[in-house]
């Protein structure tokens, strides 16, 4: 196993309301010494999750929202942010009810995903849920967000939509197919 640099110093340089910009004066093992610099959550987060909410046994659902990033509305999968005491399943469950009006029986937590570990501190709980029944519940949205679907046989064809491009979202769906698959819960 390799050596972890060593942190010379570290200092935020830059900070908003929901980020932080951490600079790291870092040496490794070999001597050489570098500055990284990596975007940090403000120290308050209880991190996030990230719902692959089936409808059946081929359909996913997935929600269109305005995201700020791209400066474009999104095809994504439902997610949020985990709020004080609650878990990753229950956190699962209410924002999947926000975002798509849908609750789940059973839920059942996959992985842990980062969006680009070399320069944020950010993970995502990625949870599948199964069993879905009727439910809203008033989420911090500005405004209804669309609610589609996805056949997992055609994930292939999503990729070439230009209004689905996060890659988490990307990599959850083709972790939950296989997951189904080795079950013998979805036949491709």
């Amino acid at each position: 196993m390799r050596q972890k640099p060593t942190v010379l110093a570290r200092e935020i340089v830059a900070s908003s309301r929901l980020f932080r910009v951490e600079e790291l004066q870092l040496r490794f093992a070999n001597g050489v010494e570098r500055t990284y610099e990596r975007l940090v959550g403000r120290g308050n987060g209880y991190g996030a999750v990230m719902i692959v909410a089936m409808l059946d046994a081929d359909h996913v659902v997935l929600i269109e929202e305005y995201c700020g990033g791209t400066d474009e509305y999104e095809l994504s999968l439902p997610k949020g942010l985990i709020e004080p005491g609650e878990d990753v399943l229950a956190a699962a469950n209410r924002e999947l009810k926000e975002e798509a009006g849908y609750g789940a029986r059973q839920l059942e937590h996959l992985t842990e995903l980062s969006l680009s570990p070399g320069y944020m501190s950010q993970k995502i709980q990625v949870v599948l849920a199964s069993d879905l029944y009727e439910e809203r519940l008033e989420g911090d949205e500005p405004e209804p967000m669309r609610v589609d679907k996805v056949n997992l046989r055609e994930l292939s064809s999503l990729i070439e939509n230009p209004q689905f491009s996060e890659g988490r979202a990307l990599a959850a769906l083709y972790l939950a197919r296989d997951l189904l698959t080795q079950r013998g819960l979805f036949l491709p």
